[in-house]
């Protein structure tokens, strides 16, 4: 299979190694194409994946119209924040029959479209498309550490196509239909991975990480679940899964936006100073919108959003969580979200 990489931050660089490893001819489009220039004479992208070592079979261009049009599969490796811009540039050179994989995990913040959808809403809904998501940091992937994933798509057949392409002895791709529920765990876990580095960094110990993990979830499924997905994915790779890896990994950029937090620093000061972008923060505003307007209760998600954008005291909102009215573990009632945008 040919496969073009769009975008060559760290996932995009970590699957275009995975998939040259695996025989396919891989080419990462980058947008500077002095630094594509660099990556092609040095082998290696110190930005967004230091120490890693492209092996010389991966193509590099700064041109779509090179290596898109032949291409078998395309795999959008772009920010949330830069989706559409991308897709727009992308579109003039897809071709009928092509596999379009979308890997990025967010929610546009101004349409609250998943990843898929604005793909679909720039390129055309007639698309073979299909998403890769689930536990999978890029550090641990191009270095061949075992790792698991869902590829998921409304035709079942360009999901299965995805999972072909991908898996190999080191990277295990199973099956899921539940397109919605794949792509909101997949974001949603990342304004989740905030909190648990302000619990980090406020030193609250396991107990409070573990409880923040386990309603953090049961909150994302339950906006889910309102917003028409399977309640049992969320117990799964994309769900439980990727919500474990977000909180607990060093490699974790959400996680590391809320332990500076906690700490003092000013969330500006954070992401002035980050190469690699943080979705967390702007899906951290989706999600308390999408909450809004399926009138579902995400208190974690509104105390993140309280921290971040209205200036609360993380050990205040911290507070405020633990001291909310007793209620039922499993209360399936749903609840106003209150004042989240």
């Amino acid at each position: 299979m040919r496969a073009a990489v769009i975008g060559c931050g760290g996932w995009g660089t970590a699957l275009a190694i995975l998939l040259a490893r695996s025989g396919h001819e891989a080419v990462i489009w980058g947008v500077e194409p002095h630094y594509v220039r660099q990556m092609a004479d040095t082998r290696l992208n110190p930005r967004y994946l230091p120490g890693v070592e492209m092996p010389t079979s991966v193509g590099l261009s700064a041109e779509m119209a090179e290596c898109v049009p032949g291409a078998d599969v395309v795999v959008v490796a772009t920010p949330t924040l830069y989706l559409r811009s991308v897709c727009e540039r992308l579109a003039r050179h897809l071709r009928e029959g092509q596999l379009v994989v979308n890997v990025a995990k967010g929610i546009e913040e101004e349409t609250l479209l998943l990843g898929s959808q604005v793909v679909e809403d720039v390129c055309g809904a007639g698309l073979r498309l299909a998403g890769l998501y689930g536990p999978s940091h890029a550090e641990e992937v191009a270095r061949r550490l075992p790792t698991t994933v869902v590829a998921t798509g409304r035709d079942g057949a360009a999901a299965r196509q995805t999972q072909g392409v991908f898996m190999c002895p080191t990277f295990r791709v199973y099956t899921n239909t539940d397109v919605t529920g794949v792509e909101l765990g997949a974001a949603l876990k990342n304004v989740i991975a905030i909190a648990a580095g302000m619990c980090d960094g406020l030193g609250f110990g396991d107990n409070a990480k573990s409880a923040l993990l386990t309603r953090g979830l049961a909150e994302i499924a339950r906006l889910g679940v309102a917003m028409g997905a399977r309640a049992e994915t969320f117990a799964g790779l994309t769900g439980l899964g990727d919500l474990i890896t977000t909180c607990i990994s060093p490699y974790g950029r959400n996680r590391a936006v809320g332990m500076r937090i906690a700490k003092g620093e000013r969330l500006e000061q954070i992401l002035a100073g980050m190469d690699q972008v943080a979705e967390g923060v702007r899906t951290t505003r989706s999600a308390c919108a999408l909450a809004e307007r399926h009138e579902v209760e995400m208190p974690i998600c509104r105390g993140v959003y309280a921290v971040l954008f209205e200036g609360k005291d993380p050990l205040e909102a911290g507070r405020e969580l633990m001291e909310r009215a007793p209620r039922p573990e499993h209360d399936r009632a749903r609840g106003a979200a209150g004042g989240c945008t």
